[in-house]
């Protein structure tokens, strides 16, 4: 009785075999990115873009330290300044001695263009083209831009600036420079347009006692 038992329990059938899993794939199931992925990926790569370019700049400036020009009128001779409200016409005669200061270390600075402009009260009366030159590190130039003859000025408050500032006994005269430049960095040569250079000039009246102060011009370059 043992025995047969026994040869139940060794040949027992517990049911068919369990398949194995298996996956399934339907066709065009595979995942891709879709419009809002590409995005955002774009996104990524921009910013990383922009983090390298910020990282780059920072490492120049750190190295190159770059100032800003320094510019000076010495001196100034004004022998000629007479306004006509009959037709608003301006007779004049002035040159000055102004100085470049470059005091960088590591750059320095082609002047391919530089145009003097004369302003009083806000009108231009005269331009004056001057040299172009190379300015090398920690270099000063001299340029001497003069400005002569008769024009017309146009404005409502010429005449009664001019009156005053007579009575005064000193003319404001604006003279602006604007320049066409290349910054040399290196080997390396940078078209930069953008240098702003202002002088505030006051200049005594012609005949008088009054003496022209040194001074010392705005300027916007880096």
């Amino acid at each position: 009785m043992s025995n047969s038992k026994q040869g139940q329990l060794n040949g027992a059938y517990y049911g068919p075999p369990v398949p194995p899993t298996q996956s399934y794939h339907s066709v065009g199931s595979r995942s891709s990115c879709g419009p809002c992925c590409l995005l955002c990926t774009l996104f990524k790569f921009i910013i990383s873009i922009v983090i390298i370019v910020g990282i780059i700049v920072l490492v120049v400036w750190l190295v190159f330290r770059p100032n800003e020009v320094k510019v000076y009128v010495g001196t100034a001779s004004l022998t000629q300044f007479a306004f006509s409200s009959n037709n608003n016409s301006l007779q004049y005669n002035l040159s000055m001695d102004m100085s470049i200061r470059n005091p960088n270390k590591r750059i320095s600075i082609y002047y391919d263009y530089v145009e003097a402009r004369a302003l009083y009260d806000g009108s231009r009366f005269d331009y004056d083209v001057l040299p172009t030159f190379y300015q090398g590190h920690k270099n000063t130039t001299m340029l001497y831009p003069a400005f002569q003859g008769t024009n017309l000025l146009l404005g409502d408050s010429i005449a009664t600036t001019y009156n005053r500032e007579k009575q005064e006994g000193y003319y404001y005269v604006d003279v602006k420079l604007y320049t066409r430049l290349r910054l040399k960095v290196w080997i390396f040569k940078i078209h930069y347009n953008k240098q702003k250079i202002d002088c505030s000039l006051k200049l005594p009246v012609p005949g008088s006692s009054g003496k022209f102060e040194g001074t010392k011009c705005d300027v916007d370059l880096f």
